[in-house]
């Protein structure tokens, strides 16, 4: 098993769908690192040598921002969201959608309206909502 960024990379599968398993890393990601060290896509992991994976793991460890950091990152970004109280920030708090999605017909179970069969969970027309 080939080990990149703390992470144990399948033998079996193509490296450009392996490096997937990479958190931070997607398919067009991988398919540029590998582009950049001149590693064909279609190569099984098991079947790659030392010197491409010690390239491999030095180009996502030096250009690439890659698991515990990425998330420590993303992490920070959301906490001063919600510290200067914008409204993206007040939408984590609540757990509700920061995105603009609809909050209608999904999310329900965030807002407390479960419906588990016809009519249950519905609120009244009088009730406010």
């Amino acid at each position: 098993m080939v080990r990149i960024a703390g992470i144990n990379i399948p033998d079996n599968k193509r490296i450009e769908i392996a490096l997937t398993y990479i958190y931070g890393i997607g398919k067009p990601c991988s398919g540029k690192i590998l582009e950049c060290l001149k590693i064909n896509k279609d190569t099984k992991t098991k079947d790659l040598s030392a010197e491409e994976v010690n390239s491999l793991r030095n180009e996502i460890e030096k250009k690439y921002s890659v698991e515990g950091e990425l998330k420590h990152s993303v992490e920070m970004n959301i906490r001063r969201l919600k510290e200067i109280g914008c409204y993206r920030g007040i939408r984590h708090q609540k757990g509700l959608p920061v995105r603009g999605q609809r909050t209608k017909t999904n999310t329900r179970t965030v807002r407390g309206n479960v419906r588990r069969t016809m009519g249950s969970g519905r609120r009244s027309a009088s009730e406010k909502t």
